[in-house]
This record gives C-alpha cells, sequence and structure tokens, in this order.
C-alpha cells in the first residue's frame, strides 16, 4: 500500500512542530510509513545509511519506535537507537554524524496522544519537507516487528559534552538546585549535569506516570508546588522541561518561574547575540531593551524561526532565535567563553538556563529580570476547543475586531492595530495585548497577552478565555 494513502486516512497531521495525533491512530502501520516517507524525501537531498532514533517516556513511545524502526530496516538502513533521551540531544549527535532522526514523542500534550519529529542532517525538516513526506511514492511492506535494540548512551554523553566544554566546571559552584523530574525525557541526565557543574541538586517529583508539563501554561499546582520546594529545600533555582525536554522552566530563587521567553532572552545577551528571530507571540521587551541589532517576527513554530535563520545569516555574525515556551535555539556557531559552541537549531532547555545561572553568578535571578522593560506577559489555553471554532472566532475578529473584543468584556477598547502572522494579535487602544491562536498540536485555542502588570496580563487571559468557553 502507498505511504502516502496510510498517512493521508490516518488521522495524524503535522502541527507546529512534528506530526500528532491520538496515540490509537498511530498503529504500526503508520509509524512505518512515516518513516519511510520520511527517508523517501532525506534521499534525494543527502546520502546515509543509518537513521538515529530516541523516544520520550510516554508509555505509548516505545512501541512506536519499534514500528519505525522497522520502517527503516524495511528500507534497508540502520539504526542507532539512543533510548530515552531530550530531542534537543538526538539532534545534537544526529547532526553530528550527519545522519537523519526520527524522535517519538508528543512533548507535552496529553498522554493519549503522541507524535514524531524528524530531523535532516543538517537539522529540522522544514515546511516544505512536510509537504514532500505526505506525498511520498514509497510502497509499505510486511513489517519485522521485533523488540528494541539496546539503546546507547552516546548521544547523552554527547549532549552533556557540548556544555561542559563551554562552561566552567565551578560555574553552579555553592548553588542548590532542585530538578523537577516528574517524567522529562532527560531527568536521568540533569541531575548528573549540574552535579559535575558543581551545584548540591535536590531530586523533585519524579513520577511514573506521564505528566504533560506546558511551559507556555504551567498550573496553579505546579507553581505552588515550586514555591513550597523552594522554602523546603532553599533553593537558589529550580529546573524542569517538558515532556521532550526542548522547553525549560526555571524558577528564580523565591520559586517563581520565569517566563520562558524573558528566560530567553537574558540567555541571548548573555551569548551577545546580534539577531534574534522570534514568534509574534513573544514579549515586546526582546526589542524594548535596545540588546539585539535586530529582531525578526514570526509564525509560532520552530520551523519558521529556522526559516528565518536564512535571512538573517547573510547579514549578522551571531544569530539565534526561541518561543515563547523557552526553548531556545542557535542560528551559528558562535564563541561562548573562549570555545566554539555550535549550532543547534531545533529548541533546547539546557543552553538558555545554564547561560541565566551563569549571569546571576553573584547575584539571584530575580534581579536580572528586574533590569529589563517592565512588560509582562500571560497565556492559558481551553483544551478540547473544536478547531473549526477556533477558526471561526479568528475569522470574525479579523472582519470585526470591535465586536469581538466587546464579546471579551473588552468593548471600551479599540483594535489599535490588527496582525494576523499567527492567529489573531489584537493590540489595544491602551497599548494592551490580546493574541487569539489556534494551538498546531492539539484541539486547544492559546490565548496570549501582553500588559504592564502581571496581574493585568494573566486577567486579559482569564477573561478572555472565559469568555470564549461560554459563548
Amino acid at each position: 500500500m502507498s505511504v502516502a494513502n496510510i498517512i493521508k486516512n490516518s488521522g495524524i497531521a503535522f502541527g507546529t512542530s512534528g506530526a500528532r495525533g491520538l496515540v490509537v491512530d498511530f498503529t504500526p502501520e503508520v509509524c512505518a510509513a512515516f518513516t519511510l516517507a520520511f527517508i523517501e524525501i532525506m534521499r534525494e537531498h543527502f546520502r546515509f545509511s543509518r537513521i538515529a532514533i530516541a523516544v520520550d517516556n510516554r508509555p505509548s513511545s516505545p512501541e512506536m519506535a519499534q514500528a519505525c524502526i522497522a520502517g527503516v530496516r524495511a528500507a534497508g538502513l540502520e539504526v542507532d537507537f539512543y533510548g530515552v533521551l531530550p530531542t534537543p540531544a538526538l539532534a545534537v549527535t544526529s547532526m553530528a554524524d550527519g545522519v537523519p532522526a526520527i524522535m517519538v514523542t508528543g512533548s507535552h500534550i496529553p498522554f493519549d496522544r503522541n507524535g514524531l519529529k524528524f530531523y535532516r542532517p543538517d537539522g529540522e525538516i522544514t515546511k516544505i519537507d512536510e509537504l514532500a513526506i505526505l506525498s511520498a511514492q514509497s510502497e509499505l511492506a510486511a513489517l519485522d516487528l521485533s523488540g528494541l535494540p539496546k539503546a546507547s548512551a552516546r548521544a547523552a554523553d554527547a549532549y552533556m559534552a557540548r556544555y561542559l566544554d563551554i562552561f566552567p566546571t565551578d560555574l553552579l559552584a555553592g548553588k542548590r538546585i532542585g530538578i523537577y523530574e516528574h517524567s522529562s525525557s532527560g531527568r536521568d541526565l540533569y541531575g548528573d549535569l549540574f552535579t559535575q557543574f558543581g551545584a548540591e541538586v535536590i531530586s523533585l517529583g519524579r513520577s511514573d506516570s506521564f505528566v504533560p508539563i506546558d511551559t507556555e501554561a504551567v498550573g496553579l499546582a505546579d507553581i505552588e508546588q515550586a514555591q513550597d520546594w523552594q522554602r523546603e529545600f532553599e533553593l537558589d533555582a529550580l529546573f524542569s522541561t517538558d515532556g521532550d525536554g526542548d522547553r525549560p522552566l526555571l524558577s528564580d530563587e523565591t520559586g517563581t518561574y520565569l517566563r520562558g521567553d524573558i528566560l530567553c532572552l537574558l540567555a541571548a545577551q548573555y551569548l551577545k547575540i546580534d539577531a534574534l528571530a522570534v514568534p509574534v507571540s513573544c514579549n515586546s521587551a526582546i526589542e524594548a531593551c535596545g540588546a539585539f541589532k535586530y529582531v525578526a517576527r514570526t509564525q509560532i513554530g520552530s520551523p519558521y524561526v529556522i526559516a528565518e535563520f536564512i535571512l538573517l545569516q547573510s547579514q549578522f555574525g551571531r544569530i539565534a532565535g526561541f518561543e515563547a515556551n523557552g526553548g531556545f535555539l542557535l542560528g551559528s556557531d558562535i564563541e561562548v567563553n573562549s570555545a566554539v559552541l555550535s549550532a543547534l537549531p531545533t529548541r533546547d532547555a539546557v543552553l538558555p538556563v545554564l547561560a541565566v545561572l551563569a549571569m546571576a553568578e553573584k547575584g539571584g535571578i530575580s534581579d536580572l529580570v528586574e533590569q529589563l522593560p517592565e512588560i509582562y506577559t500571560a497565556s492559558d489555553r481551553i483544551q478540547n476547543f473544536p478547531r473549526e471554532k477556533s477558526l471561526a472566532i479568528i475569522e470574525r475578529g479579523l472582519a470585526e475586531p470591535k465586536s469581538l473584543l466587546a464579546s471579551l468584556g473588552l468593548g471600551e477598547f479599540d483594535a489599535a492595530s490588527v496582525d494576523s502572522t499567527d492567529g489573531l494579535r489584537m493590540t489595544l487602544s491602551n497599548g494592551e495585548v490580546v493574541h487569539l491562536r489556534p494551538s498546531g498540536n492539539a484541539p486547544e485555542l492559546r490565548c496570549y497577552a501582553e500588559a504592564s502588570s502581571s496581574v493585568r496580563a494573566m486577567q486579559l487571559v482569564i477573561q478572555s478565555l472565559g469568555a470564549l468557553n461560554q459563548a
């Protein structure tokens, strides 16, 4: 059977980062079909004899990986299997080896869903690659669904070495760092890394069940838990990530989590980045702080950020990007502490955290945040919200923004400007921002807001989503 037809009838679709869908739809045939289609497209551009594969801690990921491996072997290729691993760690090694890679992960979405992330030998696949995968001509034959091969530690070791070679070994000496491990794919790596940098590490919250941490919509229970842990263990910082380890959570010394874009803004300052590519949902403090020569705004999703790197590379030397979720993408090789840090054009959780901890060596993280312009953002989502309904709301807002604002309880304001780069971003007449966008990974409606205080930003989010949920 044609892999294109299998994929078309699967119910699986590409979102902002990889193919995502319900676990029940990721049958062995579907996983193998995506794998064969990916290999077909990569063979048009690269020569390789191996594919690298890793998984997150979702209960469905090992079985999906078996099917992907069966597809790789059906194509006559060998497999480098790295077991449970952060997504950026897989990318570091596969790019160094010049081979394609597949990460079996649903990132932060609920455990009844999962996904596949695809990497070219030179980084993440593009939107053009996605379209080509959907129309691949390969045929699916019988599959040999044998057990998973023994996992190699090579990629995990290389990922740690990437940062141990850049930062001083006493970077975190005297610091007490809590690691909220939950079910993150990097939970067995982070403690070792931070310990080698001299920190006293406290492991917290390890879970045998999958925990869908969304760094853009951290739950109240997790916020309170962070503050409780900080008080109990007198932490200098608390670190965690989403499920596949490419989006960070970092708290300051009070147990307050930094917004992802603020964390990355500080990291970009430390790394002396010249030009940034960031999605429209990121905090306007990026421009207002005046630290960068150029800031490009993109659609939401790492492929759009990476595509912008190509334009920036002809004009600037030190290039990076990040998303509101905290994932940091390094778009060029840069020198850090007299050593070369190679480009990693995919989301990474460790680099921005180490950079900010290095900045806060002689003070608190909160001191760094207080030096930034007083522009605050907040975000949340309505889950199980039909995409068709979200798109109808966006269409209405584009046609009649004043009417939509009134339905959100914001009728006293006009829409000073409307940006449709990704969803509907309305700048109000008082300078505040309300941005509505359907998720590209799940049936969710997300709301981002920007205001002169964190309380007001969150009020805008709660008010807007509450009104839309009742409509």
